[in-house]
């Protein structure tokens, strides 16, 4: 059927149940060939792709919103995905897959199955789907949007509804691309890393090694831009050569643990032997994650076995927004890389190191006739392996303006740690910070304190706890408690020798996992150094070398001191190495006893008050030189300066500015308008609260006329037509008698709120069943009523 337009000859069409069966009409022809009423420059309506990306990565999933701006809404749409300068009656003229995030608002269309549309026709302001990028040599593609506003108004292809991407270049060759930006992303985010391995004989059957196939134990991190585990252009470390190589990931573990703050997690997945199986024989090998601000590159490796030295992975993929938030999902096809240590060129090839070291390089379908992925067409390489990287809880504060969806929200509350106090459920605080250190420095008692803030106050008569905690300690080294321990990590593998020939030094290291909970330090070594020997029978005085020179001047006046010789290496060994021989010697040095008198202080002034009245600020204190300037220079302090800590600063209420008066609810008589404000800062720590958020006042647009003439009879017509009236009810009788009143019909559904946040509204109407057509009361006028909705902040 067709609706029928109000402006002459314009119409779109909604297809009969029949016509939805098939692919007939050129597929999604007729989707693409409804019209209606256009107009120029109409930007109510848009359509956006998360971060608003030029460029799209290929196999990569962004989130796509379609929504109006207010007050417009719409109760239809459409959309889809073409290639560049494809007409869409194909199905291969559709690019990448949409998926249905809500399906209580979308659905795939039934006679076009590429296409997204509503579930069922209301009013709405807003939907959201995922869509995957198409893979490799795809293209541009252009995303498009219909809308139905009301069921006579059709919107499609304008400026604003259609969002045109071209694919990435190819980064290949050249070095990995770094992030820009630096992440303004708040508090943490967890995320889980999944690994699809498609290597198999089916889909890479070219001399597919079916006995020995595998891959690799995987390793990666979460990291900061400071750190490269691996990138197209730069060169293999050794923890990337025996991965590459060899599958092992101890040697890269050892590297990426030695990078101490630049990384926040350390990421491994077990080997899968053999390469491929179903889902329902072995599970996908995943590993959870972290992130934060200044670590928020993600990257990992595997190496492809057997090979040369070929291995996939992503290299700091960055999960940081612009929105300053943390991405959602990322999905990548990967195809296999060249480590660039080793010149095979089949899955078997015998080892060759390549010499000199190449740069880490993607493979390619022409690098060699005997390479299994040779291609003479020279077309892309078939991905061995998808990688999907998925948010799964976001931790402390956020701070991008707009929450990816409301279940963001929802569990950004669920996920904060609840203490066991007498906390009322109508105040929100943030996690409890770090134990601050001991205010004392010695084993007399003191305090230390951690904070917390208040998120929000659902109940302002209901007052919330104290946002601060103390606690006694003592100072570091004083607990004898289990717990003031220091918790270190294993070992890290001997350095090697820093002698080539005979005997040298070597050194290991270790790190501190967890400090004392007192605050103190730890005092355990974190690293260690022994002597080693290499090639004992090799001769390290071979080299010649000149006769000791003169020691040198004691480096102290009076008391202990240090004093040194050297000699010169004449003639290297022949064989290259390292002369063995030693080229310098230090002992120590004594001079007469130093005659010294020691710095006479006064005690220390009482510290100073806070330089703030709350919040964070600084205090001193002083002390004076009393012994006399004679005697020689005094080097201790003569003033000392702490961080003070008060109660929070209060923060006052803040809101917006106020919207425009609705209009008025009736249509004639008196009735009232309506305006809003949202709260854009709840009260902090005393701060003064929020005024009223909602404002209503009278209005009259005109008196309602009861007689139904034209105001204009004279009072002895109304008088006739008053008695004519009366006649007529005294001779229809009681049953006539009982319809003078009218009934009503209940009150109406609440309409959905014309905004989602920020301060919007609702109606509901009440109509007359039945009316008179010789009367009109007042009673059978339709009602409707108007009302404030979703005053929430944005």
């Amino acid at each position: 059927y067709k609706v029928k337009n109000e402006v002459p000859g314009s119409s779109f069409h909604i297809p009969c149940p029949s016509e939805r069966a098939g692919k007939s009409d050129g597929y999604c022809g007729r989707i693409l060939r409804a019209q209606g009423t256009r107009k120029e420059g109409y930007n109510e309506f848009r359509l956006r792709v998360e971060g608003d990306p030029e460029n799209y990565q290929p196999g990569s999933t962004y989130r796509v919103t379609l929504y109006a701006s207010s007050p417009a809404y719409f109760r239809g749409f459409t959309l889809i995905a073409l290639r560049e300068g494809r007409e869409g009656d194909k199905e291969e003229d559709y690019a990448g897959n949409f998926q249905i995030i809500d399906e209580e608002d979308t659905q795939f269309m039934i006679n076009c199955p590429p296409a997204v549309t509503e579930s069922t026709p209301r009013r709405r302001t807003r939907i959201q789907v995922f869509w995957t990028a198409p893979p490799s040599a795809s293209g541009c593609v252009t995303l498009k949007a219909s809308i139905v506003q009301k069921r006579i108004i059709y919107f499609q292809d304008e400026g604003s509804l259609t969002k045109r991407m071209c694919e990435k270049e190819s980064l290949y060759g050249e070095t990995t691309e770094k992030p820009l930006l630096d992440c303004c992303a708040c508090g943490t985010a967890k995320y889980r890393v999944t690994f699809h391995g498609n290597w198999s004989e089916k889909v890479h059957p070219k001399d597919y090694p079916r006995r020995a196939n595998h891959w690799s134990a995987i390793i990666g991190a979460s990291h900061s831009k400071n750190y490269v585990l691996w990138e197209y252009g730069g060169y293999a470390s050794e923890g990337i050569k025996k991965v590459a190589e060899l599958g092992s990931p101890v040697s890269m573990e050892e590297e990426i643990r030695q990078k101490g703050d630049d990384v926040l997690t350390v990421i491994k997945m077990k080997a899968q032997w053999p390469a491929w199986q179903p889902l329902n024989v072995r599970a996908a090998p995943s590993a959870e994650f972290s992130v934060d601000r200044t670590r928020h590159l993600m990257s990992f490796l595997t190496m492809l076995g057997p090979s040369p030295d070929w291995n996939v992975g992503l290299s700091a993929e960055d999960l940081c927004t612009k929105e300053c938030g943390w991405a959602q999902r990322v999905v990548q096809d990967m195809i296999p890389w060249d480590a660039g240590t080793d010149n095979g060129v089949t899955y078997e090839s015998p080892n060759k190191p390549t010499v000199p070291q190449e740069k880490i390089r993607p493979l390619t379908s022409l690098d060699h006739p005997q390479s299994p992925f040779y291609d003479p067409e020279g077309g892309a390489i078939t991905p061995v392996a998808r990688v999907v990287v998925e948010r799964i809880a976001r931790k402390g504060e956020q701070c991008n303006v707009v929450p990816d969806n409301v279940d963001d929200i929802v569990a950004d509350i669920a996920q904060e740690e609840k203490e066991e106090d007498d906390t009322p459920e109508t105040c929100i605080y943030s996690n409890w910070s770090p134990w601050s250190a001991c205010s004392s420095a010695t084993c007399d008692k003191g305090k230390r304190m951690r904070q917390r803030m208040l998120k929000a106050q659902l109940d302002l008569s209901v007052p919330c706890p104290h946002t601060q905690d103390f606690e006694p300690c003592m100072g570091p080294g004083c607990s004898d408690e289990e717990g003031s321990t220091c918790t270190m990590s294993e070992w890290i593998t001997w350095s090697p020798c820093s002698m080539s020939c005979g005997m040298g030094l070597r050194s290991r290291e270790r790190y501190v996992k967890q400090f004392p909970d007192d605050g103190s330090v730890c005092t355990l070594p974190t690293e260690e150094n022994e002597k080693c020997t290499v090639n004992e029978e090799c001769t390290p005085n071979s080299c010649l070398v000149t006769e000791w020179g003169e020691w040198d001047s004691c480096s102290a006046t009076c008391g202990l001191g240090m004093k040194r010789r050297e000699r010169m290496v004449k003639m290297p060994p022949p064989d290259g190495s390292i002369c063995g021989a030693e080229v310098l010697e230090v002992e120590k040095c004594m001079m007469p006893e130093c005659h010294t008198i020691p710095c006479m202080l006064s005690p220390w002034s009482d510290w100073s008050d806070c330089s703030v009245t709350c919040g964070k600020g600084m205090r001193t204190r002083q002390r004076m030189l009393k012994s006399p300037v004679e005697l020689g220079e005094c080097t201790e302090d003569l003033e000392q300066v702490e961080k003070c800590m008060l109660p929070e600063c209060p923060t006052d209420c803040m809101v917006s500015e106020w919207t425009e008066w609705s209009e008025c609810n009736k249509s004639c008589g008196k009735g009232h308008m309506i305006r809003t404000r949202m709260v854009k800062l709840e009260p902090q720590f005393g701060g003064d609260s929020c005024p009223e958020t909602v404002q209503r006042k009278k209005c009259k647009i005109r008196k309602c006329n009861r007689g139904g003439g034209q105001g204009q009879v004279n009072s002895d017509e109304k008088k006739r037509r008053k008695e004519a009236r009366e006649k007529r009810r005294s001779k229809q009788g009681g049953r006539q008698g009982e319809e003078t009143t009218s009934t009503m019909r209940p009150w109406s559904s609440w309409t959905d709120c014309t905004k989602l946040c920020g301060g919007g509204i609702q109606e509901r109407l009440m109509t007359a069943k039945r009316r008179l057509k010789s009367a009109q009361l007042p009673s059978c006028k339709d009602r409707k009523e108007i009302r404030a909705c979703n005053v929430h902040p944005c």
